[in-house]
């Protein structure tokens, strides 16, 4: 659902209220569900211009203009799981975004997302297989 959210803000733009309103009255989903991808939805947005920047440094030759919409949502979410949500162990957030990639994306969206994110899980610095214990151990570090 976050995914299609960010597809769709990235060429809709609008108030963020009111773009979820609509998003959600077309959809029918749990409330947990609803909650837990708005909150990914307000964190990337909150944060969308570092997760953009990093893009930038992790994906050499590619602007991030030029990058497949689908991916390039895929990427700011999973980069923003990574660095921002603790509570989400980095292979998970890397896993999820390659099989998204493979499902919404291109032939080689799977391969790019991998790159890209193996690239960004290098700057994380915590334990790729489990949720940290502190949010404080994310770096700051770029690409």
């Amino acid at each position: 659902m976050a995914v299609q959210f960010l597809f769709q803000r990235d060429f809709n733009g609008g108030d963020l209220a009111e773009a979820l309103a609509d998003f959600w009255l077309a959809r029918k989903t749990s409330p947990k569900l609803r909650t837990f991808a708005e909150d990914l939805i307000r964190g990337v947005e909150t944060t969308r211009a570092e997760l953009d920047e990093r893009l930038r440094g992790y994906a050499t030759n590619w602007d991030l203009s030029r990058m497949a919409a689908v991916d390039r949502n895929i990427l700011r979410l999973a980069l923003y799981e990574m660095l921002h949500r603790a509570d989400i162990p980095p292979v998970v957030s890397i896993n999820e975004a390659v099989d998204l990639a493979k499902e919404f994306g291109g032939r080689e969206s799977g391969r790019f997302v991998n790159g890209i994110l193996d690239r960004a899980a290098k700057d994380v610095q915590r334990p790729a297989r489990c949720a940290a214990p502190d949010p404080r151990l994310l770096t700051g570090g770029g690409g």
